[in-house]
């Protein structure tokens, strides 16, 4: 598995807030059986 880094995801998403707003979509995704990617 790779190892991605807050630092690395900032890059991609400079508001740390949407950040978490995005991990947590994805999770909820997967969570309801969305394949992980």
């Amino acid at each position: 598995m790779a190892r991605v880094t807050v630092e690395d995801c900032v890059d991609k998403v400079p508001n740390r807030f949407e950040l978490v707003m995005l991990a947590a979509h994805r999770a909820r995704e997967i969570a309801s059986g969305s394949p992980a990617t």
